[in-house]
């Protein structure tokens, strides 16, 4: 349980709490929201210990394991599956006692850690980190590669995944779907879904939190409220409250006008001056209630596109890909006016280089590309924040795009996306990643493109901003191409999804949900695949004689032979180490082993486990292999 009684908290000379309370319980998935900057961050970083409160009582039992996702990765050169298994603090403790324990050649000590080790399933680490990084997109090969070899993003991932593979009590998960693609931020919601300590969690994406959350802790205005349910709910909960709170105001203003009113008419009268004097008193007394600022500082639309000709832009039997790399093959696809398309498909299987294709990005590798002449293309993608002139401001970038429009006219339309005041002249180097982000949406916008491509758009924007841009693509006349993790805007502005799988792109018939469910029979494919293949032989092969079909089974039987061989192999394997372990166990419980004479005795016995120990570990780890390999032969 994490307690907060009339917590106060600063940042420099900011105060980003005051007075607040509320109670997060064991076991509760908690969303915290709030505009940038009121601290949420900050309460993460007090949980953690890194920020002292400066009033009040935070309440945190003692000797519970907090996880949390670190901003920065080590440049190592140990594997990324070793950096993974490092979130399992105990683990690495006990390993490091045994290794201590082995030095000091203590017989007694190395029995107690070898059964701590199995209480906490530390024979088969690996294969738990290996198991968290495959559904964070790491590929077996990845997994062995060093640290230091990898890309920002994919780091992100790796501290993610090291953050999951601690088997904490309170879990902090800051923005954790930023680096992620669809397919996986699905499998994270679904890993989150059966996590079973407290778990508190910032993120923009409103149906990430929605299917997750039991509660929601809400910021604003130097108070944290808690909230039970999901972010739907909780919106409804506050519209409800905003609603009644300005219903209060209006009444108040009201009575604040008649109130004027009488002091206004009869001050100067001195029948009524008394009676006048205690309603200034009272006036002067009254308690204003805030107006309920429920407006967003967001405030724009797309112009309605100068000209949309048919079809803007078409691609007939396309090869995509990059050097001799084919991603995607014989493609078709033609975007007309109104054509609002939403491209499904895993990590690397070709939808942003779809979106470099069409936006003039990328070259074709075969097949055609006509383009309307009149085709005006607004491209947006992560790349382009780091096209930005940093030394220059958003008004700067504006004007390079418009000359001839005078400064205020600029200004208001930079307001739309919140910058405004001195805001609009400041250099873009100290800005956020979605200050950045607002900024190139707003060129956009203001180049009144006939064809949007977007690239994942929402990365880094808050849900504000995420909600204004929802809002302004509804409405938008042209045609677009979205790729996004974020399922509340695809649901929100696409009307048709195309898949872009196994090289090809082709319509999906069915919506984010049936994609879900996709992806689950696409994962069990490999577990039912010779019900599968049997199915397609079948169909395939229904003029052939039995005897055809018995031949074939047999060769196909004599071409997997080794494999299944190896599955069985390692499967005997494992129950025989199994046996062994038992084995074992029951001699090492004999209190006898660890009187001193038999010291020699405890030792060999210790050495033998060790060795089983690793070779079962060994062993499941060529199982799995021995499953792939036979799976994809199949």
């Amino acid at each position: 349980m994490l307690n907060f009684k009339k917590v106060s908290l600063r940042r420099g000379t900011q105060v980003l709490f005051s007075e607040t309370t509320f109670t997060i319980h064991k076991g509760q998935r908690v969303g915290l929201t709030g505009a940038n900057g009121v601290g949420k961050s900050s309460l993460f970083a007090m949980i953690r210990g890194e920020l002292q409160i400066d009033e009040g009582d935070f309440e945190l039992p003692l000797n519970l394991e907090v996880a949390h996702v670190a901003q920065e990765t080590p440049a190592l050169t140990s594997t990324a599956l070793d950096y993974v298994t490092d979130g399992d603090n105990e683990l690495r403790q006990l390993q490091q006692k045994l290794r201590l324990a082995e030095q000091a050649d203590n017989g007694l000590e190395q029995a107690k850690i070898h059964e701590s080790l199995g209480h906490i399933e530390g024979y088969t680490a690996e294969i738990r980190a290996s198991r968290l990084m495959s559904g964070l997109g790491f590929t077996k090969a990845q997994q062995q590669n060093a640290v230091n070899s990898f890309s920002g993003g994919w780091r992100m991932r790796l501290n993610l995944a090291q953050a999951l593979m601690c088997r904490s009590d309170i879990l902090l998960l800051d923005e954790p779907t930023n680096h992620l693609d669809l397919d996986t931020v699905i499998w994270l919601q679904d890993w989150l879904l059966k996590y079973t300590g407290t778990l508190l969690l910032v993120s923009h994406d409103r149906d990430f939190l929605d299917t997750i959350t039991t509660n929601i802790v809400h910021i604003e205005q130097k108070q944290a409220t808690i909230y039970s349910g999901n972010y739907s709910a909780f919106e409804r909960m506050r519209a409800e409250k905003l609603a009644q709170q300005q219903s209060a105001y209006e009444k108040q203003q009201r009575e604040i006008v008649h109130i004027q009113s009488f002091i206004t008419r009869f001050k100067a009268k001195a029948s009524k001056a008394k009676q006048a004097q205690s309603r200034v008193k009272s006036l002067e007394k009254m308690e204003i209630i805030a107006q309920a600022h429920v407006d967003s500082p967001f405030t724009f639309s797309f112009p309605t596109p100068e000209k949309l000709p048919n079809p803007l832009l078409k691609i007939e039997k396309a090869t995509l890909g990059y050097d001799k790399t084919i991603i995607l093959n014989n493609i078709s696809l033609s975007i007309a006016p109104g054509d609002r398309l939403g491209l499904l498909g895993s990590n690397g299987a070709g939808k942003s280089t779809l979106i470099k294709v069409l936006a003039g990005d990328a070259p074709l590798l075969g097949g055609q590309l006509l383009d309307s002449e009149h085709l005006k293309i607004g491209y947006f993608a992560q790349h382009q924040l780091e096209q930005l002139h940093l030394d220059e401001s958003p008004l700067w970038h504006l004007q390079q795009l418009d000359k001839q429009t005078t400064e205020k006219e600029l200004r208001n339309f930079l307001g739309g996306f919140d910058f405004k005041g001195d805001k609009v002249l400041d250099k873009v180097e100290p800005f956020s990643g979605g200050e950045k982000a607002r900024l190139v949406l707003a060129l956009l916008v203001y180049q009144n493109p006939n064809l949007l491509l977007l690239d994942e758009p929402t990365n880094h924007l808050d849900l504000e901003m995420r909600h204004a841009l929802s809002v302004a693509l509804q409405d938008y006349q042209g045609a677009m191409v979205v790729v996004s993790h974020d399922r509340h805007l695809l649901r929100s502005v696409t009307d048709q999804f195309l898949l872009v799988a196994d090289g090809k792109l082709q319509p999906f018939d069915g919506d984010l949900d049936d994609y879900r469910l996709w992806l689950a029979a696409q994962k069990k494919a490999k577990e039912n695949n010779n019900k599968a293949n049997t199915v397609v032989v079948e169909k395939a092969t229904n003029s052939l004689s039995r005897k055809e079909l018995r031949q074939q089974e047999a060769m196909r039987r004599k071409r997997l032979k080794p494999l299944t061989d190896a599955v069985k192999k390692s499967e005997k394997a494992i129950e025989g180490y199994q046996q062994q372990q038992d084995d074992l166990k029951q001699l090492l419980a004999n209190p006898t082993l660890y009187d001193e004479n038999e010291k020699q005795q405890l030792k060999t016995l210790l050495a033998q486990k060790d060795t089983i120990d690793q070779s079962l570990l060994q062993a499941e780890e060529d199982w799995v292999h021995a499953e792939e390999q036979l799976a994809l032969a199949e």
